[in-house]
């Protein structure tokens, strides 16, 4: 009983770690590399306090650079983790994977098979307040599982800056009268609004190489993506210098971007301006 209290203790001063220490890449001295016995990639291990006779648990801090894993394996006391820096992976024998990151508390309980390790794009820090036994090690957790793993907290980050990078080099076609790459791009249900009406993909494409209006140029202020499937939301807010009737114009705009993804390529499904009648955006 005295046991389970301490790791309450041990577990409520964890979660008391100021905001600014949780951001740095160790709170203790990051310690010595550990060697590729369990785990692949680099782990540097600091043992921060041994098991005695008053305290039946070990406490240890695991600073893993990006993409390292240890093995499969199981405490017969259980574990806990406390995740201080970075994004990392967590999955038991049959179950989903898990992200952790900064903050999360994960319990490895007793004699549950598990493994943990580091993000593929990011390094992790915990620290790991385990019972006074030894480790069992069980199964390698190979490259080709670890890489297998879907994510999706981190797939749909990763699509939102595709997303983000597509809509950018959009209005860098647009405003290089790539009509082709355009013409790819937009859906051919596509459908454009703008302050003089709206149209179709075969009527904006004839636009663009024509230049009936010419988008010369767009700063981009502010972007944002919202991925839902395989839709994809993008909203710009921009300064758009653009010729139209032989005329220089520039108005701000708020744009939204409706994009689809068919047979693994996305397209432009919808884009519409709306004029800001407040002024230029501010940074």
């Amino acid at each position: 009983m005295k046991n389970i209290k301490t790791f309450y203790l041990i577990l409520v001063i964890g979660l008391l770690i100021p905001g600014c220490m949780m951001a740095q890449d160790s709170i203790f001295p990051k310690g010595k590399l550990a060697p590729n016995v369990h785990h692949t990639g680099d782990v540097w291990l600091s043992h921060v306090f041994d098991a005695d006779e008053t305290f039946d648990f070990n406490i240890a801090q695991a600073v893993s650079a990006e993409g390292s894993k240890l093995n499969w394996h199981l405490h017969p006391k259980g574990q806990l983790l406390l995740i201080t820096h970075g994004v990392g992976f967590y999955q038991e024998k049959g179950k989903e994977v898990q992200v952790a990151r900064a903050g999360d508390v994960i319990k490895c309980l007793p004699d549950v098979e598990h493994w943990h390790g580091a993000a593929p794009n990011s390094p992790v820090t915990y620290i790991a307040i385990s019972g006074n036994a030894a480790t069992k090690w069980t199964d390698t957790l190979t490259a080709e599982t670890y890489n297998s793993f879907k994510v999706p907290e981190l797939a749909r980050k990763d699509t939102e800056q595709e997303i983000i990078e597509l809509s950018k080099e959009k209005w860098q076609w647009m405003a290089d009268k790539e009509a082709d790459k355009l013409a790819d791009l937009f859906h051919d249900e596509s459908e454009f609004v703008h302050m003089g009406g709206s149209w179709g993909k075969e009527r904006e494409v004839a636009i663009i190489r024509s230049g009936g209006i010419y988008y010369k140029k767009a700063d981009i202020h502010k972007v944002s993506a919202d991925v839902m499937g395989n839709t994809a939301i993008v909203l710009n807010e921009i300064t758009l210098l653009a010729v139209v009737g032989g005329n220089e114009v520039t108005n701000p705009f708020i744009v939204t971007e409706v994009y689809v993804k068919e047979n693994g390529s996305w397209k432009l499904a919808n884009l519409s301006f709306v004029k800001q009648l407040s002024g230029s955006p501010k940074e």
